[in-house]
C-alpha cells in the first residue's frame, strides 16, 4: 500500500515522494483506487492559495486566477497538456492511428490552444463566483471537491472493459487495472466525502454539490467514450482530458445550481 501511496502521488503530482521503479498491475489499481486522495490533498493547497490571495487582496477574480494555476503547477500542467493533444487529435479529424500521431507531437495546434483557454476560463470564471459568497466554507467545498471528483473519474475510466489504444505507454499500463465492483465503490465514497463536507460547512450546497458530483462523472465518462470511439482506445491524453473535463463540469454545474 506505501507503494501505491507514492505511486499515486507521484504520477498524479510534483510532490517529493519518490516513484516505484517496478510497478505490477494490481500496484497501479491501488495507486488509482487512491487518486482521489490525491486529488484531496492538491485541492486543498489550490484553495488555500485562491483564498489566500483573494483574502488578502480583496481580489476574488485573481485568487481564482491562482487557485487554478496552483492545481496547473502541482501536476506539472499533465492533465492540460493531456486536454489541449486530445483536442488536436480529435480536431485532425483522421483515422485513430493517425489521430494518435497528431497527439504525440510535442507542439500544440489550434484546437489545443482554443480547447485549453476555453476550459481554463471556465474554471477561473466558476471559481470566482464561490470566492464572493459570504460562506467562505463554500469555496473549499468547491475546489477541494472538483480536484477529488475528478481524479475520481481517472479510476473510472481505467476500469475492466476499458482498453488501452496502445499496448505502450501510461495508458496501457493502467488499462482495465480496476475491477468494476472497486469503480463503483470509489465513486459511492467520492459522492459520500463531497456531500459530507458540504454538510459539515455549506448546507446550503449539499444537494448542489450531489448533482454536481453525479453529472461531473457522467460527462466525464461521457468523454471517455467518445475518446475511445475516435482512438482506438485510451491513452495517458485521453486520461489528462478526462481529469479536466470533469473538473470543469463540476465547478460550472456547481455554479449553476447555487442559489
Amino acid at each position: 500500500m506505501l507503494e501505491a501511496v507514492r505511486l499515486a502521488f507521484g504520477t498524479l503530482s510534483v510532490l517529493p515522494v519518490g516513484h516505484p521503479q517496478k510497478v505490477s498491475g494490481r500496484t497501479w489499481g491501488q495507486a488509482l483506487a487512491l487518486a482521489p486522495l490525491v486529488g484531496l490533498v492538491l485541492g486543498g493547497i489550490a484553495w488555500a492559495v485562491a483564498f489566500g490571495v483573494a483574502e488578502a487582496g480583496g481580489a476574488p477574480a485573481l485568487g481564482a486566477v491562482m487557485g487554478v494555476a496552483a492545481l496547473a503547477a502541482l501536476t506539472r500542467g499533465l492533465h492540460l497538456d493531456g486536454l489541449a493533444d486530445v483536442a488536436d487529435g480529435l480536431g485532425s479529424w483522421r483515422p485513430p492511428e493517425h489521430a494518435r500521431e497528431v497527439m504525440k507531437r510535442s507542439d500544440i495546434g489550434p484546437f489545443g490552444v482554443v480547447t485549453v483557454l476555453l476550459v481554463v476560463l471556465a474554471q477561473v470564471a466558476s471559481l470566482e463566483q464561490v470566492l464572493w459568497a459570504p460562506n467562505k466554507g463554500l469555496s473549499a467545498v468547491t475546489l477541494i471537491g472538483a480536484a477529488v471528483v475528478s481524479r475520481a473519474s481517472l479510476a473510472m475510466t481505467c476500469r475492466s472493459g476499458v482498453s488501452a489504444a496502445t499496448p505502450d505507454g501510461l495508458g496501457a499500463q493502467v488499462a482495465e487495472s480496476l475491477s468494476p465492483a472497486s469503480t463503483i465503490v470509489i465513486a459511492a465514497a467520492t459522492m459520500a466525502l463531497v456531500t459530507g463536507a458540504a454538510a459539515l460547512t455549506a448546507v446550503d450546497a449539499v444537494t448542489p454539490v450531489a448533482i454536481s458530483t453525479g453529472v461531473a462523472l457522467g460527462v466525464a465518462e461521457t468523454w471517455r467514450r467518445h475518446c475511445s470511439r475516435r482512438l482506438g482506445g485510451v491513452t495517458g491524453d485521453v486520461l489528462g482530458s478526462v481529469e479536466q473535463v470533469a473538473f470543469t463540469a463540476f465547478l460550472v454545474t456547481l455554479v449553476l445550481l447555487l442559489p
